[in-house]
């Protein structure tokens, strides 16, 4: 095979993972599999989909090494294929982030309306955990902080925050987060606390941040 033919051949086995992320549903699954490994049906509950149109995306997923299944009893389990999955879609993210203007709209359109204010860094959140200035709290479902979260974390999943903050103290910050940086849920939660008389701010990414940065994880056995 000549330098030209090889050099083309490579590229084409690129393409095929470009390819293969290369679509909004995929993109939502990998968020999702990114709090945990999950079965193609909760996986399909969680987005709202018919199962055998995530099983479709999940085999293209799979086919371009982007994802793995392992077997458990009756039940195929998928999960990313390493960090560097993530790395991926953190890049993608930040050149569309960087160059759409669309995405700049959508942005001030809706998430800044909601928290315009600079999120917490995950160096600050630690010292101020640390001195036990804020209280954090998960508003991702049961099931996902159940598989990994911030230790120390309390989880409030968004439908119950209104319930919540009314035995929270309104002289200590609450500092939220769910599954990454654009994640709705965190937005929404931070909005409604402050104004429920609470100061509150995000975290600046999520939970799979958090971990591929090599921190602590606590899991509910």
């Amino acid at each position: 095979m000549s330098i030209r033919n090889s050099k083309q051949a490579l590229y084409e086995q690129f393409a095929i993972v470009a390819k293969a992320l290369g679509h909004p549903l995929r993109l939502e699954m990998i968020e999702h599999l990114a709090q945990g490994a999950r079965s193609v049906e909760a996986l399909a509950a969680k987005l709202g989909q018919p199962i055998a149109n995530i099983s479709q995306h999940l085999q293209a997923l799979r086919r371009a090494g982007i994802v793995s299944a392992e077997r458990d009893g009756k039940f195929v389990h998928y999960s990313l294929a390493d960090e560097s999955v993530l790395s991926a879609f953190a890049a993608i993210r930040g050149v569309a982030e960087r160059r759409l203007a669309e995405v700049d709209r959508i942005v001030r359109g809706y998430f800044d309306a909601r928290d315009a204010m600079r999120p917490v860094t995950r160096g600050e959140l630690q010292a101020l955990m640390r001195d036990g200035l804020v209280t954090l709290i998960d508003v991702r479902p049961a099931d996902e902080f159940a598989l990994g979260h911030v230790p120390g974390a309390i989880n409030v999943p968004l439908s119950e925050i209104k319930a919540w903050s009314g035995g929270a103290d309104t002289g200590k910050e609450v500092v939220a987060y769910c599954r990454g940086p654009w994640c709705v849920m965190s937005f929404e939660a931070v909005a409604s606390l402050r104004s429920l008389g609470h100061s509150a701010r995000r975290l600046e990414d999520g939970m799979p941040e958090w971990k591929a940065a090599g921190l602590p994880v606590e899991i509910v056995a």
